[in-house]
């Protein structure tokens, strides 16, 4: 959650060559009529009426008493209402002195008002907004002064260039060549006995369109695109110049004699190559750059010389007839007088060509809407925000949908799409509406199964097999460069970013605009790579998009795997750019990947059921598509069925890659299948048994028997009212799954908490307290030893010297291995801690202990029960939450991390990615689970934000908790500025104090590291995606630490197997020893040292997972003025005329290495 203060925040985008998607992807050129009417049929609730939630708390609602702090409580209580007050103040001056800048004053009433009421989510939001959009709108600069120098030098070239005479297309080209330029045409080229001529003339028409003229290019942006626009003399085309690339082979021919002299004219000042206009190879532009001499000039800065210019060709609105260039017409033919039956509408084609005709007419419309409504460039600006973090833009490589498709869509419904033909959007909407408003459209309506259609809907004939915007005005589909597959994608992210909208506990700001969702690794769950080489193209595709055999690949796997996954995205290469002097590159040798989003229930279905084989056409069919792998099968029902048997994952190959494999090899050949790179959940052989929460039944099922036995013994002084799990092994989160068969000990018991009814038999000493369920715990293991057979019990002691706090817990081990350890919660304690506390005769030491003893007993009785519950739940809803969670603790053990943060912490870290998984959806898969929680690790910024987790799923969390909770986070920082008692704040549904599990503990450095090699993991997934190891990221440097010490497998319960033979019945006894149960060697040695020199040392242990301790010395050891009763050994050091202790690092290692004994094999000393 961020903090109640607005803060000016970086915005991060990825520099491409495609900056500017605005990039004339189709312009119209009819003059527009003025704006309709601003009523709208959006319910202004739903597109932003989103009631501003003040961040102001109240004094009250933390649930917990005065005394539970020791000697600081009265200042946090303090600090939380203070903070409360002043925080309730600083938004409500906010939200009135906020105002929106230059907003003319026809909507300059009801633009104001809409912003101030609140239709900006909450007044932390609209700062924020308003301040992003402060530093993203365009401004005047040395770089906007260069570029728009370069553009009016080229217009004048442009301008004078030298009418070329008739010609036909080899003499054309020979006459380039002559030059050293190329004509780009497009594939086919055209045959060199056409009858058509080429020619050149003066241009009718040199324009500037785009974001740069309408001032919606964002001025953060790494490079500055502007688009000049030439429109070829329309007395250059003929009628039938629509048809068989006619229209494409004189455009390519125009921009080339346009090339050639810019070459010939700036060639020393600018590079000028070609380039496809958003990877449509129909489509080729100029590019004209400052070259690297002119990039090196002394006095331009760098960011001077960053910009592009792309000059495209256009012709005249009406030099065709858009009737025949409709969606289901066909314009590639054989024959140019006839339209076979068979032929198939070639849209992309069409559209294409229609977009060479609207270029400015599209401006025009966009100009319209700018000056009809006075939100319009702020909307467009947080539309290319969004779009830019989302990784999506107006290219095909790209998806197809980018800053033009956004700012022509919210211009259209400025002016229809509503019913009736009304406008669906009012000019006097605030940004964050027309924003929100356009996100509901692409999110809530299909436009694959019901186009918009906003004009004339009779003048819509095409087909709604592909996503429709139609513009019935221009008769144009702006959507056209989009496919199935970047349709989907694109709805899924509209509708997860107004879920993070909706979400009135979430700060939606960052993962809306900020929080880059590029890498794939973290996108998707499963991923296949295929070399581009091998999908050529096929003649037998059903329909012509930017690739008809991507298509086709995204038709059979979509068939194929069915509910076995959400989404199906391709990702293709984009086109390169070229030199003006060489012919058009091949196709990229690059690769196209298959991302894949599961669904965790039926991912992993071994058995799939089709037709039966009655149905003769559908089991036909079914073999058809499946082949081989189709079989016949009669079931426990009697039923016939068409089957599919796909081998366990054991065997090394995940369901959904078996699938894909056998579609591929059935459907596109053995070479495309061979060629196949699978990468999904590569981090699952990092966990033993890690199949959700199945490795954890047996120990689950021995839990309800232990339940069932101890509610079962009648000569229990009191009765049962609960048993309460409280341990990682019973809420599916421990690290190794425990092993539970019969003769093999499970090593770390299971914590289980009993309470008894209550009773006024109870004493009311706490010391006689302890007693008494001392006692409890003595006659529960007699009668569980006298009444349940295989069962052993053995009594053990702690916190030995606190006579206040729990002195004892009982292990009750079966003899399938399954051991828990019992301790009993007793109600009375809290409040007779609670009241010992305020006596004020007590001494502090005694008043110390009294706090301690509380907050372990709210840890151990109250919290962590209520903690196992949520976590156990969440588990059982989420299938890969559990394995989530062992892989993250895993992550943290490998860093030697684990003793610093504590398992519920690390819990919460992945229950945030799954409650709050903004900006992607919430985890199907292990590893994309694991990747986005560090993810979040990154960038969390802990010492301003508290991490407030609501694992319910129902929304216990209400307003007034989460408002405790931030004021309470608020009051600490303000108590503890330096942070030197709570650095990270956690708090969820079931525990709102936020400090249960970091009171003391992780120190800043800790915390510090925990952020660094989280970043760390997030740049080598960024460097290497796919060709990531999972393995490498868990693994760090010793040679960070001061000193290692490398432990012996003794220290971690381990004991050599006898090669001896021995006799069967010391076999059995040995076997059914329960003194292993809770040895832990290796935790018991770390808590000795941090005890005997925690004043020297700070301590880093990973457990089984890192067999090491690591150390460094603190620097409070440095050299220091000598005195007595230092904490750790010393030695004198002379120092000028002084002399200085200085710790002797030597004797402590050997008294460590000393006191481990057989533990420690070596001491690593580094410095």
């Amino acid at each position: 959650m961020a903090p109640s203060n607005a803060k000016r925040r970086k915005l991060e985008h990825v520099s491409s060559g495609e900056d500017d998607d605005d990039s004339f992807a189709g312009f119209s050129g009819s003059e527009e009529h003025s704006s309709e009417s601003a009523q709208t049929s959006v319910n202004a609730e739903a597109v932003g009426q989103d009631s501003a939630q003040g961040l102001g708390m109240d004094d009250g609602g933390i649930d917990e008493d005065p005394a539970e702090e020791p000697e600081s409580t009265v200042h946090l209580e303090q600090a939380v209402a203070r903070a409360s007050r002043e925080e309730q103040a600083i938004v409500n001056g906010a939200a009135k002195t906020a105002q929106p800048k230059q907003i003319p004053m026809a909507n300059k009433i009801s633009y104001s008002r809409s912003y101030e009421s609140g239709t900006s989510k909450s007044g932390l939001f609209k700062l924020q907004v308003d301040d992003m959009l402060e530093r993203v709108r365009p401004r005047q600069g040395k770089r906007k002064a260069a570029a728009e120098a370069a553009l009016h030098r080229l217009k004048q070239t442009i301008e004078q260039i030298a009418p070329r005479p008739a010609q036909s297309v080899a003499d054309a080209e020979r006459a380039l060549f002559k030059e050293k330029i190329v004509i780009p045409f497009p594939d086919p080229r055209p045959s060199k006995d056409v009858l058509y001529k080429l020619e050149y003339a003066k241009p009718a028409n040199i324009t500037v369109v785009g974001s740069h003229v309408l001032k919606v290019a964002s001025a953060v942006r790494p490079l500055l695109q502007i688009d000049m626009v030439v429109q070829m003399p329309s007395h250059l085309l003929q009628c039938k110049d629509y048809l068989n690339y006619r229209f494409f082979y004189k455009r390519a021919y125009y921009l080339a004699c346009v090339a050639a002299a810019l070459s010939g004219a700036h060639g020393d000042e600018y590079s000028v190559s070609y380039s496809s206009m958003h990877d449509n190879v129909l489509l080729p532009v100029i590019q004209v750059r400052p070259t690297s001499k002119t990039s090196s000039v002394a006095d331009k800065p760098a960011k001077a010389t960053a910009w592009q210019i792309d000059i495209a060709l256009s012709a005249a609105d009406d030099v065709f007839s858009a009737e025949k260039l409709g969606m289901s017409k066909n314009c590639v033919r054989k024959n140019d007088e006839q339209v076979k039956a068979h032929d198939s509408p070639t849209p992309l084609y069409n559209s294409s060509l229609r977009t060479c005709m609207l270029m400015k007419a599209y401006l025009v419309l966009q100009h319209k809407a700018a000056s009809s409504c006075a939100a319009y460039r702020d909307a467009c600006l947080m539309g290319s925000l969004w779009l830019e973090s989302k990784r999506l833009g107006s290219s095909i490589s790209r998806g197809g949908f980018g800053n033009f498709e956004w700012g022509v869509i919210v211009a259209l419904l400025l002016r229809g799409g509503g019913p009736n033909g009304k406008a669906l959007l009012g000019p006097g909407y605030s940004s964050y509406q027309l924003f929100k408003a356009t996100l509901q459209l692409l999110a809530l309506q299909d436009l694959r199964k019901k186009p918009l259609v906003v004009g004339e809907a009779k003048s819509f004939t095409g087909s709604s097999e592909w996503p429709v915007v139609w513009d019935a005005e221009r008769s144009h589909n702006v959507l056209y460069k989009m496919t199935d597959w970047s349709y989907q994608a694109l709805q899924s992210t509209a509708k997860r970013t107004l879920a993070a909208l909706g979400d009135q506990h979430f700060d939606a700001f960052d993962s809306t605009f900020t929080t880059p969702v590029s890498s794939r690794l973290l996108n998707h769950d499963c991923l296949i790579e295929l070399a581009h080489a091998t999908l050529a193209e096929s003649a037998t595709a059903k329909r012509e998009r930017s690739s008809p055999l991507l298509s086709d690949l995204y038709a059979v796997l979509r068939r194929g795997l069915g509910d076995r996954v959400d989404e199906v995205d391709l990702h293709v290469p984009s086109t390169p750019d070229w030199n003006i002097g060489v012919a058009r590159p091949p196709p990229s040798t690059g690769s196209v990947t298959v991302g894949l989003r599961v669904d965790p229930e039926h991912a992993h279905r071994l058995v799939d059921h089709g037709p039966s084989a009655d149905n003769k056409a559908e089991a036909a069919a079914f073999r058809a598509f499946w082949g081989d792998k189709a079989e016949l099968r009669r079931f426990r029902d009697g039923s016939i069925l068409e089957s599919l048997v796909w081998a366990t994952e054991e065997a090394g190959q995940l369901v959904v890659e078996q699938v894909c494999r056998h579609l591929l090899g059935k459907h596109f050949g053995a070479q495309v299948e061979g060629s196949a790179r699978f990468v999904g959940d590569e981090c699952i052989p990092l966990l033993r048994k890690a199949n959700g929460i199945a490795p954890f039944q047996p120990l689950m099922e021995a839990y309800k028997q232990l339940e069932t036995d101890i509610r079962g013994l009648e000569a229990l002084p009191l009765s049962i009212r609960q048993i309460m799990s409280a341990d990682a092994q019973l809420r599916f989160a421990s690290i190794e799954a425990p092993s539970i068969t019969h003769g093999i000990k499970q090593a770390a018991p299971a914590a289980v908490t009993l309470q008894f009814e209550g009773s006024s038999r109870w004493p009311d000493d706490l010391v006689a307290v302890q007693r008494t369920k001392l006692a409890f715990l003595l006659k529960l293991g007699e009668l569980m030893n006298d009444n349940v057979e295989a069962v052993q019990s053995r009594m053990g002691l702690e916190n030995q010297g606190e006579d206040v706090s729990n002195q004892g817990f009982l292990d009750i081990t079966y003899g399938n291995g399954a051991a828990f350890r019992l301790r009993i919660h007793h109600e009375r304690e809290q409040g007779m801690l609670e009241r010992q506390m305020k006596l004020k005769e007590l001494d502090p030491k005694t008043k110390q202990t009294s706090a301690l003893a509380l907050a372990s007993y709210k840890r151990g009785f109250v919290k962590g029960s209520a903690h196992t519950q949520a976590i156990a739940q969440l588990a059982t809803r989420s299938p890969v939450f559990s394995g989530t969670v062992r892989l993250i603790k895993k992550w943290f053990a490998s860093h030697l991390l684990s003793n610093h943060i504590p398992d519920e912490i690390m819990e919460l870290f992945v229950a945030r990615s799954f409650t709050q998984p903004y900006p992607w959806s919430v985890p199907s898969s292990t590893q994309t689970g694991f990747l986005r929680t560090l993810a979040w690790l990154a960038k969390w910024n802990w010492r301003e934000e508290p991490l407030i987790v609501d694992m319910s799923g129902s929304g216990e969390l209400k307003d007034v908790g989460y408002q405790a909770i931030r004021t309470r986070f608020e009051a600490w920082r303000k108590l503890d500025p330096a942070l030197n008692r709570v650095v990270l704040f956690a708090a969820s549904h079931v525990d709102h104090d936020g400090t249960t599990w970091t009171d003391g503990q992780p120190s800043k450095v800790v915390a510090g590291r925990m952020t660094a090699l989280a970043g760390a993991a997030m740049q080598a997934v960024e460097a290497q995606s796919i060709d990531l190891d999972p393995a490498s990221l868990f693994v760090s440097p010793l040679e960070d630490y001061d000193f290692v010490l490398h432990l012996s497998a003794a220290a971690f319960g381990s004991r050599k197997k006898s090669k001896e033979k021995g006799f069967k019945n010391l076999e059995v006894q040995n076997t059914a020893d329960t003194s292993l149960v809770g040895f832990q060697p290796a935790v018991d040695f770390l808590t000795e040292l941090q005890t005997l020199y925690g004043a020297a040392i700070v301590c880093f242990c990973g457990g089984a997972e890192r067999k090491v301790i690591a150390g460094l010395w603190s620097p409070l050891t440095a050299p220091r003025a000598w005195k007595v009763n230092l904490q750790y050994a010393t030695l004198p050091v002379k120092a000028d005329s002084d002399v200085l202790a200085e710790i002797d690092k030597q004797s402590i290692l050997k008294e460590i290495a000393r006191l481990g004994g057989t533990l420690v094999d070596r001491v690593q000393i580094n410095r």
